[in-house]
C-alpha cells in the first residue's frame, strides 16, 4: 500500500501499481502524473462517491478496483478509459449502472453486492467479457442482449431477485462455471434435523445432517480461508458417540459473498451428500449471526492440486512453476473426478467453481474435492434447463483435464493414456 504523500512528493512516478487507502472523500488529481505508467489502480476502502472525466488521461490503466467505496452509480468515464479491461466496485451502494459506462474492451466486471436493479442493454457489447460477477444484487431480470457475450466463461448471479432462469444465458458456447442459487427461481429449502443432548428430533427423512450448537466444539488452528468463510481445526467439548473427535468447522462470513448466500452452500451440501472423494459434511450450525458446517477432517498428506485464477489467466487456474503431474497420477485425478461430476448431478447439484484449486489430492493422487460456496440445487429447473446446466458443468469438467495435462511431465506427452484424455477434451 501506497501513501497519498508519497504520490503528491513525486516518489511514485514511473509505478505500474497504486493502491491508496487513506479515506479518500474524492480523487486525487495528483493520479494522472502517472499517466505513463499506471496500469493498475486500487481505491479500495475509501469514501469515494465519483471519478473525474481525467480518469481517461490514464491510457494505460487495465485494472481498478474501488470496493468498499459509497458509489450509487458505477462511474460513466470507466466507458472511456479505452485499455481497462477488469472493474470491480465490489460492496458499494451502486442502483445505476450507466449505459455508457463499460469500456469495450472489459474482460472482467465485478459488481458483487450492490443494489442494481436492472442492468443496461449495452452489456451485450462487451464482447470479450468472460468474467461477471453480479451476486448479492436486486436483478429482476438479465438484459436479452447478454446473449452476444459469446466468450463469457465465468458468472455469479447468486442472492438476487430473478423470478425466472434465465435461459438465454444458459445457452451461452463457452459459459463454464454458474452460481446462480439464492433467487425466487431457484429457492429450494431443504429440511433439518436437529440434536439435543438426550434425542434426535428429525423433521423429515430428507434432513442429512443434524443441527448442533456453536457452543459444543471448541475451534482451534485455522486450516484455510475463502471467498465464503474460515476453515478451522476444532474438537467437541464433549465426547461425541456419532462424531469423530476431530473436525474441521467452516464459519461461514457476512450475509453475501462472491457466491452467493451462506444458508445456500450449507443446503446444497445437505443434498450433495455423502462421496468418498468429497470433503463429508458432519453437522451444521445454524444460529442467529452464526452458521458453520461441521466437516471430517482432510487426513495429513493432502495438498491443493491446483492454485486459482489470475488477473492475467481470469478464468483459469494456475499452478506452480515447477510442480508436475506424472500422466498416471492425472489418470487417476480424472477419473476420481468424473465419478464426482456423475455423483453430483445425480443429485441434480451443480458445483459452479469445478476446478482444480478446489481440488485436494496426496502422493498417491487420492482426491478430496470441496468448496460449494457457487454450487446450486436444480432440480427446480425445466428438463430443457437441466441439460443445459449439465452441459456448464461438463465444459468446466473439460477445463479441468484440461489443466491437469498443462502439468503433465514431458516424457508422459506421447503416451496413449494423454493422447487417451485429449480425446475427451477435443
Amino acid at each position: 500500500m501506497q501513501t497519498l504523500s508519497q504520490l503528491k512528493n513525486g516518489d511514485l512516478l514511473g509505478v505500474k501499481r497504486l493502491a491508496l487507502s487513506e479515506n479518500l472523500t474524492s480523487f486525487p488529481l495528483e493520479i494522472l502524473s502517472l499517466a505513463d505508467s499506471l496500469e493498475v489502480l486500487d481505491l479500495s476502502n475509501n469514501q469515494l462517491t465519483s471519478l473525474p472525466k481525467e480518469l481517461a488521461q490514464l491510457t494505460k490503466l487495465k485494472i481498478i478496483f474501488a470496493s468498499d467505496n459509497p458509489f450509487t452509480s458505477l462511474p460513466e468515464v470507466l466507458g472511456q478509459c479505452k485499455n481497462l479491461e477488469m472493474i470491480g466496485f465490489k460492496a458499494n451502494k451502486i442502483k445505476t449502472v450507466p449505459e455508457n459506462a463499460l469500456p469495450k474492451n472489459l474482460r472482467w466486471l465485478i459488481l458483487t453486492d450492490n443494489c442494481i436493479e436492472v442492468l443496461p442493454d449495452t452489456l451485450g457489447e462487451c464482447s470479450q467479457l468472460q468474467k461477471l460477477m453480479l451476486a448479492g444484487n436486486q436483478l429482476t431480470e438479465l438484459p436479452l442482449s447478454m446473449a452476444k457475450l459469446t466468450n463469457l466463461e465465468l458468472v455469479r448471479i447468486s442472492a438476487n431477485q430473478l423470478t425466472q432462469c434465465p435461459t438465454h444465458l444458459l445457452q451461452l458456447p463457452k459459459l463454464a462455471w454458474l452460481a446462480f442459487s439464492g433467487n425466487p427461481f431457484s429457492n429450494s429449502e431443504l429440511t433439518e434435523t436437529h440434536i439435543n443432548k438426550d434425542d434426535i428430533h428429525k423433521k423429515s427423512p430428507q434432513a442429512s445432517v443434524p443441527v448442533v450448537a456453536s457452543s459444543s466444539y471448541i475451534l482451534q488452528d485455522e486450516l484455510g480461508r475463502g471467498a465464503s468463510g474460515v476453515i478451522s481445526r476444532a474438537v467437541w467439548k464433549e465426547a461425541q458417540e456419532q462424531f469423530p473427535a476431530e473436525i474441521a468447522v467452516k464459519v461461514f462470513k457476512g450475509e453475501i459473498t462472491s457466491d452467493g448466500y451462506p444458508k445456500d452452500e450449507l443446503q446444497v451440501c445437505l443434498k450433495t451428500g455423502n462421496h468418498k472423494n468429497i470433503v463429508r459434511s458432519l453437522a451444521q450450525v445454524n444460529e442467529q449471526g452464526y452458521l458453520a458446517l461441521i466437516m471430517s477432517l482432510i487426513p495429513e498428506g493432502y495438498n491443493n492440486l491446483g492454485l486459482p485464477p489470475s488477473l492475467k489467466s481470469c478464468t483459469r487456474d494456475t499452478f506452480p512453476a515447477d510442480f508436475t503431474l506424472s500422466i498416471q497420477q492425472i489418470s487417476k485425478i480424472v477419473s476420481q473426478i468424473q465419478e464426482v461430476f456423475e455423483h453430483l448431478h445425480s443429485n441434480q447439484v451443480s458445483h459452479g467453481d469445478l476446478y482444480a484449486h478446489n481440488t485436494l489430492f496426496d502422493d498417491e493422487a487420492n482426491i478430496i474435492f470441496g468448496d460449494f460456496g457457487a454450487a446450486t440445487m436444480y432440480h427446480m429447473l425445466t428438463s430443457e434447463q437441466q441439460l443445459l446446466i449439465q452441459k456448464i458443468e461438463a465444459r468446466a469438467l473439460k477445463h479441468f483435464i484440461d489443466d491437469v495435462l498443462s502439468v503433465c511431465q514431458a516424457q508422459d506427452k506421447h503416451s496413449e493414456a494423454y493422447k487417451a484424455l485429449l480425446k475427451k477434451i477435443s
